[in-house]
């Protein structure tokens, strides 16, 4: 024990356990620890300068003004192409109060309402629709909706002389019409941090039409005919 190394106050420590590099110390020492003077590995330095390298060019790619080219750009296009997909579904939807009302109550076709909400519309209304420069849209007061329908027509003309734009050259038919099912599923979300109501309380949305039932006559003709189809053509005898 007595030829154990001792700390900066005298008190003998532990004995050192295996070999002691030959690296330069730092000058560095704390409760007898000294620090040795360890280079990063050449590989991580090189990493390190070519990081600092590969950002310039990377800079200019995606920053420079190239069209097309910031993630926002790109995401604005991938979301675009991924709903035209989604669209194909259901082909060109009526632009009425009626189909406004169906796709209400149509969750998956909300969110892709809630997508161009999302893209065009929380500048104004926040992202939860609880009002920014736009009104809030989770209560249950308006300023220029007095049906469900009104909602679409917004949509399409604008409103409050240019500040609501109007974006029937912007958007097509089809989100028109979901973003207009979207807004309405917001009312009575009543968000938190929601602007004061304005405008005034309106009657309440209409229910969702009923599903159209098969008759047990249409059930019948629809499986004979699904029979013939998977029979096919029966060979005329000889």
């Amino acid at each position: 024990m007595g030829n154990n190394p001792k700390n900066q106050d005298g008190v003998e420590q532990e004995p050192i356990v295996g070999e002691i590099p030959d690296d330069p110390l730092t000058g560095h020492a704390y409760d007898g620890i000294q620090e040795f003077d360890n280079p990063l590995p050449g590989w991580w330095k090189w990493m390190f300068i070519g990081s600092i390298l590969f950002a310039f060019p990377y800079a200019a790619f995606y920053h420079g003004g190239g069209e097309g080219r910031t993630a926002t750009e790109r995401y604005d296009k991938a979301l675009a192409e991924n709903i035209r997909l989604q669209f194909a579904e259901i082909g060109e939807l009526k632009m009425d109060r009626a189909t406004v009302v169906k796709f209400l109550n149509e969750p998956n076709w909300l969110r892709v309402g809630k997508s161009v909400f999302k893209t065009n519309c929380v500048s104004c209304h926040g992202a939860e629709g609880g009002g920014l420069v736009g009104p809030n849209l989770t209560d249950e007061a308006y300023k220029n909706v007095k049906d469900i329908g009104d909602i679409l027509h917004v949509l399409e003309n604008g409103a409050a002389g240019g500040a609501m734009p109007a974006w029937k050259t912007r958007l097509s038919p089809n989100e028109l019409v979901l973003a207009a099912s979207y807004v309405a599923s917001l009312r009575g979300t009543e968000v938190a941090d929601g602007k004061p109501a304005e405008g005034r309380v309106i009657p309440p949305w209409p229910e969702a039409p009923p599903e159209e039932e098969t008759s047990d006559e249409e059930a019948n003709t629809d499986d004979e005919t699904d029979d013939a189809a998977s029979t096919g053509p029966k060979k005329a005898s000889t």
